[in-house]
């Protein structure tokens, strides 16, 4: 079976040899009817790219606060960011929006496909965003997720395993070399949920990005290459 990494013909989609995504004494708070609630508490972090790392949690502990923080979809109080070698915290807000077009994609439980886009459509959405489209490349990520002959149908049309593999498709057809998912199988029967993630860390792998994945799961977790348990704000060790 065919391998899909390539090099980049686009410098917004260039790989850089620095890690993927390093986080040094993030904190976050929240006003609320009791008071001040610190979210994140000091939580550095540092994922290399072609790498894999699960973060576990009970709700409430910050998952998904640390991963908006690290997609620039909210800002931290204080901390340090590196994206692809690149410091979020110093860089103007239009700097910012460039570089998380160009280095980072989402993948939710949710989907998020665009109703009125044809599959193909949806997959070359991120990598237009981001100036990095490639026709072929995006082709032949197609046919590794299993969407052959599908590309003129419409998501309303698809089941959700097949909704959930062109949301990776759309994330990863842009070459991004951080992807975070969010309890991206959450949707999804066990058997099902079990063949995305395999596709997941699969092509995240060969694309040479680094994936961070938030899970309730200890059991997808132990897929990851590494495991960060978050409680009460900040990291710790894996229970």
């Amino acid at each position: 079976m065919a391998r899909i990494h390539e090099k980049p013909a686009n410098s917004a989609c260039a790989a850089a040899h620095s890690p993927a995504l390093e986080l040094h004494e993030l904190h976050k708070g929240f006003d609320s009817a009791e008071g001040r609630v610190e979210v994140l508490r000091g939580v550095s972090l540092s994922l290399p790219r072609g790498t894999s790392m699960a973060l576990t949690g009970e709700s409430g502990s910050g998952k998904s606060t640390l991963l908006h923080i690290a997609a620039g979809l909210e800002q931290a109080d204080g901390g340090r960011i590196s994206l692809a070698g690149q410091d979020m915290t110093r860089a103007s807000d239009a700097a910012q929006a460039q570089m998380r077009r160009g280095q980072v994609g989402l993948i939710f439980q949710q989907f998020n496909l665009i109703p009125s886009l044809t599959v193909g459509a949806n997959l070359a959405f991120q990598a237009r965003l981001a100036g990095c489209h490639d026709a072929g490349f995006t082709e032949r990520l197609a046919a590794r997720l299993g969407l052959d002959g599908l590309a003129r149908r419409y998501p309303e049309q698809l089941s959700g395993g097949q909704q959930q593999r062109v949301a990776i498709g759309r994330c990863l057809a842009a070459r991004p070399a951080l992807v975070l998912a969010d309890e991206p199988t959450g949707n999804l029967d066990e058997a099902t949920g079990d063949a995305v993630l395999s596709l997941m860390l699969a092509l995240t792998a060969e694309a040479g990005a680094a994936l961070l994945l938030v899970t309730h799961s200890p059991r997808l977790a132990a897929r990851c290459d590494g495991r960060l348990h978050l409680r009460k704000g900040r990291i710790e060790a894996s229970p």
